[in-house]
This record gives C-alpha cells, structure tokens and sequence, in this order.
C-alpha cells in the first residue's frame, strides 16, 4: 500500500513507531487515571473504589514520533462471581496482544499476594514489562528506592518508573520509554482518533463514573448502565440520552434515587457536564433506576449491558 506524502510515517529519514501498550494492575492501583494522564482526554472513568473498569478500553495517542494504542484493562484478581471471571479473562488475554506492558504499582516494600500472582501470570512472558511504582507524591523521596528494590527481586521488568498520575510526575519519562521499546511501523489510526470505543459506551461509563462516586460502598459493585436511547437533534447542537442505571436490590433503587430525587439528580447533573464536553455539545440527559437482581451471575444480563465475550 502506497503512503501519501503527507503521512507522518512517511516523513524522509524518520523512524515511525507504533504499537499497543497494555495497562496492568490490581484493582485501584491508579490504571485510569495513568491512562488519562498520558491520552490527555478523559476516556477511562476513575474511581476510589476497585473494579471501577470492567471493559478493555482503547485509546490512542499519536504524535510525531510514533503512534501508541493503549489497552487498559480490569485489574488482575480472583474472581468471585460471572463478571469477575469475565474481567480477568479480558485483562489475561490482552497480555498476549501488545508489544509493551505496562505494570501499575503502589509505593511499598511489601509485595502482598496480589502482586505476587500477576509475576506469576507473567512468568515466561517474552514482551517488555514496565514496572510503574504510582502515587510517589503520598510517599517521601528517599523511600523509593527501597520500593524499587522490593519489586525488582519478583520480576525481571525491561524499566522501573517512580510516579504520580495524578499529579503528572514522571509521565513524560514513560512516554520516552514507550517509544523506545515499541517496534517500527504503521499509524493504525488517523491522527486525531482518540478512542476506538462506541459513543454510546464511553457515555454509559461516565454516568456509572458518577454513581460511583455518589453512591455508597456496599451499592457500586452491583450497579451497570445501560444507554436505551441515544440520538442528536437535527440541528445537530443537542444530543437527547436517556439512560437506566441498573441495580441488584429493592434498597438500593431508593438510595440511588434519593430523597426527593435528589440523588439521582447530582448523578445526572455532574454526568451531563462530562458528556457535553466529549461529544462537544449540549446533552438533554434523562436518568432511570432499574432492578435486575444478580445481574452479574446472569450471562444474558452481562452481556446485555456491554460486557461481550466478543470483545474481549
């Protein structure tokens, strides 16, 4: 296939890289939020709370030097029902699809079981593991070295990183090392691709973002969004979304709602905002509660609400 002249990897005596990058870790280690950082767009919803991402999501940066698919996928844990087993089986085969891992890490010299059977799913693993030690701005300089040490003895890792997504410290050091081990090649996606994911996805993300950090600790695990309705005026200035939030228990629709609505409102309220400024244009946004009881032990319900075997 013949390359156009002004197609950047065809740009004379440049070296074009391009490759696809795997995010991994335990649950909230800080993968969206890396991810974030490094794309410069708000595409993987972030949360204090574990198992906050339940699809692999793809984003792509792309600038002169190369072209960097990233996959970010649900943290690598033992299952414990439908959902987690199909979490876990997207983030172990997404390892043997990229040219670069990318391991998220907390600052500790303690390497807990957690860490200790993701090293195990890598044993053998003949692609570049980058260890990424996260959340240095919550612990003081001069201890970092010991964390680097601890991890260094259950791994052979390509690099060790030191920093903080949520701050921006050291990230621009992954993006050098990224470059550097990725192989040559082609742009795979046009130059302003952001994300491969279907709109109506990322919206069903963002608004299940916001009931996270609304919501209580024992209704979030159990919670999915489905989006029944998605269409843009003809004006093509407003988008009307109407969306169910789909929970597991009779208490817990109430909560969701609130008293007087109040909580259903503030989640739609701060979704709507997010929204607008992805698909760049006003958001007519309408919120519904539904109760599907052990949804995520449902096949037929996982399925439905996104989670596809297919995608996997």
């Amino acid at each position: 296939m013949e390359m156009s002249s002004n197609n950047i990897w065809d740009v004379e005596d440049k070296v074009y890289k391009s490759g696809f990058v795997s995010l991994i870790g335990r649950p909230n280690v800080g993968k969206s939020t890396l991810m974030n950082q490094l794309i410069g767009q708000k595409i993987a919803i972030m949360s204090s709370k574990p198992q906050t991402t339940r699809n692999k999501i793809q984003t792509v940066y792309t600038s002169d030097k190369g072209q960097i698919i990233f996959l970010d996928t649900p943290g690598i844990h033992k299952a414990k029902n439908k959902l987690g087993e199909y979490m876990v089986k997207t983030a172990k085969r997404t390892l043997k699809e990229v040219d670069i891992i990318l391991w998220l890490v907390e600052p500790s010299t303690f390497i807990g079981a957690g860490e200790r059977h993701i090293a195990e799913q890598l044993e053998g693993n003949k692609i570049p593991v980058v260890l990424i030690i996260n959340k240095i701005d919550t612990v003081k300089k001069d201890e970092i070295l010991k964390f680097i040490d601890a991890y260094r003895r259950i791994y052979e890792f390509a690099e060790i990183i030191p920093v903080s997504a949520l701050r921006g410290t050291n990230t621009q050091d992954i993006m050098d090392t990224l470059y550097k081990y990725l192989p040559e090649g082609p742009m795979f996606y046009e130059e302003d691709t952001i994300t491969d994911q279907p709109q109506r996805q990322i919206v069903a993300e963002l608004i299940r973002e916001k009931a996270l950090h609304s919501l209580n600790e024992e209704i979030p695990h159990g919670i999915a969004v489905f989006i029944e309705r998605m269409k843009v005026r003809k004006n093509g200035k407003m988008v009307d979304i109407e969306a169910s939030i789909i929970c597991e228990k009779d208490s817990h629709k109430g909560i969701i709602i609130g008293k007087g609505g109040a909580m259903l409102k503030r989640i739609g309220s701060t979704a709507r905002y997010d929204i607008e400024k992805i698909l760049d244009m006003k958001v007519n946004l309408q919120l519904w509660v539904k109760i599907k009881k052990d949804w995520r032990d449902s096949d037929f319900l996982i399925h439905n609400f996104g989670y596809d075997e297919k995608n996997i």
